[in-house]
This record gives C-alpha cells, sequence and structure tokens, in this order.
C-alpha cells in the first residue's frame, strides 16, 4: 500500500514537472528516427532488428569524431556514414549471401556492442565510457518569440536540429511511400514480391535501398542519443532503445503516423521513468516502465494480428 501511494505520488509529480514535453522530445526524437528507417525495410517485408546495432556504432562514431575536430556537425556526419556502412555490411550478408535477415540483425547487434567497446578500449583506454575531454553536444536551436506559445514553445525551445528532423522524418517518409514511384515499388515490394518481380521491379534492389535508408535514420538517431544532453558515449548506451524502435513500427505496422505515435508513447513512457527517479520512487522499478509498456503493446499488436488471421480464415473458409 506505501509502494502503491508512493508510486502515485511521484507519478503526479514526474507529469506535473516543468519541460517533461522538452525532455519527452528529447527522449524520442532516436526512438522515432530508428522506427522511420526500420519503416522503410519492413514496408520491404524486412523486419530490421539490427537497429540497435546501428545506433550504438553511430553513437560512438559521432562523439569520436565531433570530439576530435571539435564539430558536431562532423561528428553528425561521420556517425550516419558509419551506420551505413554496417547496413551494407548488413546487406551484403542478407542480399548477396542469403543469409537470414533476423539472424544478421542478431550478428549486427553483437558485432556493434563488442567493436564500439573494443575501439573505445584502444583510443581512450577504457570499456566503460569516454574520458571527460572526448565530448561534444549538438548546438540548440532558439526560436525567439516563438518560445513564448504556452506549452509548446518551451517544449520545441533550444531542442537539438535533431529533434526537428525526427519530426520532419514523419510527413518526408509519408510523402517517399505514398508519392513517389520509389515508395509505391517499395511498397509492392513488400505486398506481393511476385506481382512486383512480373512488372519488372528488382526486389533485391529495393530492399537494399531501404537498408541503406534505415541505416542514414538510425545514423542520425545514434548521434542524437549520444550528443543531445551528455555529449559523450558509454559502453550499451543505447540500452534496447534499438528494439523500442522495432516495436514502436511493429505496433504501427510500419506506417508513418501510427509509427510516430507509437514512437511518442514509449519515448514519453521513458521521460516519465527518468522523471520518476528524480521524483524519488525505486529507479529500478521506475526503469523497467518504457520496456514493459513496449511489451504490452506488442502483446496488443499480436492479439490484432491473430484476430485478423483468423477472421480472414473464416472468410476464406465460408
Amino acid at each position: 500500500m506505501i509502494l502503491e501511494l508512493d508510486f502515485w505520488a511521484a507519478l503526479m509529480t514526474a507529469i506535473t514537472s516543468a519541460g517533461l514535453l522538452g525532455v519527452i522530445l528529447i527522449k524520442v526524437a532516436p526512438i522515432l528516427l530508428a522506427a522511420i528507417g526500420g519503416a522503410f525495410t519492413q514496408q520491404a517485408d524486412i523486419l530490421n532488428i539490427g537497429l540497435e546495432g546501428n545506433m550504438l556504432v553511430a553513437a560512438f562514431a559521432a562523439i569520436w569524431a565531433g570530439s576530435s575536430t571539435r564539430s558536431a556537425l562532423v561528428g553528425v556526419i561521420v556517425g550516419v556514414v558509419a551506420s551505413m556502412l554496417l547496413s551494407l555490411l548488413y546487406a551484403l550478408c542478407a542480399l548477396v549471401f542469403k543469409a537470414d535477415f533476423f539472424v544478421v540483425g542478431i550478428g549486427v547487434n553483437l558485432l556493434a556492442a563488442g567493436l564500439t567497446v573494443f575501439v573505445m578500449q584502444v583510443l581512450y583506454g577504457s570499456q566503460g565510457s569516454t574520458p571527460p575531454d572526448a565530448t561534444i553536444t549538438l548546438p540548440r536551436i532558439d526560436l525567439g518569440p516563438i518560445a513564448s506559445i504556452p506549452v509548446l514553445g518551451p517544449a520545441l525551445n533550444q531542442q537539438t536540429p535533431l529533434v526537428w528532423l525526427a519530426l520532419l522524418s514523419v510527413p518526408v517518409f509519408w510523402w517517399i511511400l505514398y508519392r513517389t514511384r520509389f515508395g509505391v515499388q517499395l511498397r509492392a515490394v513488400g505486398e506481393d514480391p511476385g506481382a512486383a518481380t512480373a512488372a519488372g521491379i528488382s526486389l533485391n534492389r529495393k530492399k537494399f535501398w531501404a537498408i541503406v535508408w534505415a541505416g542514414v535514420l538510425c545514423g542520425f538517431a545514434g548521434a542524437q542519443l549520444s550528443m543531445a544532453t551528455l555529449g559523450g558515449f558509454t559502453a550499451n548506451m543505447t540500452s534496447g532503445r534499438g528494439f523500442i524502435a522495432v516495436a514502436a513500427l511493429t505496433f504501427g505496422r510500419a506506417r508513418p503516423v501510427p509509427t510516430m505515435v507509437a514512437a511518442f508513447i514509449f519515448g514519453a513512457a521513458d521521460a516519465i521513468a527518468d522523471q520518476l527517479t528524480v521524483a524519488g520512487f525505486n529507479s529500478n522499478l521506475a526503469l523497467m516502465m518504457p520496456y514493459v509498456i513496449t511489451i504490452l503493446a506488442l502483446v496488443v499488436v499480436g492479439l490484432d494480428i491473430n484476430k485478423r488471421f483468423r477472421r480472414r480464415a473464416a472468410v476464406a473458409a465460408a
């Protein structure tokens, strides 16, 4: 009973805290960018669970390059390039050597986890985190008079360019998916590969570019994760956010707006968990919250898919 009262008191403190919406946007940005990237591959019928590895490599590469050159822009570019290279490896194994996409994704995640720790040990002599002098943060955008708009103004003010890019990625993804030749062909590859092949569409080519775009967006996601606030890298700092992104795109069925809504739900849970910890609630229980919500969301999606499958089977049998 005491634990329950403590939870609700801490939750109310967290929800009503000033700047919560701004924190939510910071938390949502990497998840949303990775989820939209994964939605590209999902539209081509590839469930890319390697998003976690892409984000992790990008997060480290961005900090290393940015702190070495003292340029956040260089850091972001190198982070994106590193993620793209990992995506090219993914495409090589899956498309050229015909390895299972799921298994390759697991391999990418394991490679990223080990590689980042190894390189960090070589460069900085540490396996836990980068040293204080190897830090770089993204610039913030001052909205000026717009910042005085109630609620939204303070939340959007002083956000990084990558937060704005994350928000912009949703309408851009919608436009590509439904208003361009590439998007129409990509959906055809995922929905009916046989018909797509008969229409002269190269399945592997479309899947390749979907994987590349996923790498680009995961690169931005990783850079946002490591350079938004702390400006440093810690081992395994993605902490499952790549898998949460996979859950978001699965919940949203790889469609732009539903995927964004799912990313906001998971990002909000992450932000509230942090605020609960600050409010004095048990940190271990609070940090479980985003993952519990993710599991519940996937259960709901699974039940819905099962229900629709049974309905179609019943119609076919009739």
